[in-house]
């Protein structure tokens, strides 16, 4: 379930295993979520002195809310360290721990027989990448992984030859329909 919520809300590794049972709310315009409608980030990336950056990211995949209810209300509570409010508590502690994260995730990856490149921060990559394919407007993905800069969203966007097809294809039409289209006489 960590790692579905790292990817279903484009988190970091850090933000994913911060999150607590309270980071979630209500968002009015996403009534569908229910209590799941906005995660609340409250240690994300810092700047160079500073401390970490707080934002909210909204729901976006219809299936999330879906998986936390569950989680929180099913599976949580049968860990002896649930009380504690991490949403990640592990058999022996109070949070799961990075290199927990880590070495189940590598787990996965090689028993699936997927790319040793693959890492924790893969699910942040593929997020953006499958919510500009989707056709998500870009600032609001921008947003949404709290990147200050268009350019760092635009790195992580490693969009399909699929894509890039469909997008030239739709260009393409459009241009030649303009160019066939009788001139209006004002």
């Amino acid at each position: 379930m960590l790692f579905k919520t790292a990817y279903a809300f484009g988190l970091r590794r850090n933000e994913a295993r911060m999150l607590d049972a309270v980071d979630f709310g209500r968002n009015p315009d996403g009534a569908e979520f229910g209590e799941y409608g906005v995660v609340y980030v409250r240690h994300g990336k810092a700047k160079k002195g500073s401390p970490p950056k707080r934002r909210s990211v909204l729901t976006v995949f219809d299936w999330s809310a879906e998986i936390l209810q569950q989680w929180n209300e099913e599976v949580r509570p049968l860990f002896a360290t649930a009380g504690t409010g991490a949403l990640w508590p592990s058999e022996r502690s109070a949070r799961v721990g990075f290199s927990q994260m880590n070495a189940r995730f590598a787990a996965y990856r090689d028993a699936l027989g997927l790319d040793e490149g693959l890492d924790f921060h893969s699910f942040r990559r593929s997020y953006v990448t499958h919510l500009i394919e989707d056709g998500w407007d870009a600032r609001f993905v921008q947003e949404q992984v709290g990147h200050e800069h268009a350019s760092t969203t635009a790195i992580y966007t490693c969009v399909s030859s699929d894509f890039r097809t469909r997008t030239l294809r739709r260009a393409l039409d459009a241009t030649m329909e303009a160019a066939l289209r009788p001139a209006r006489r004002a």
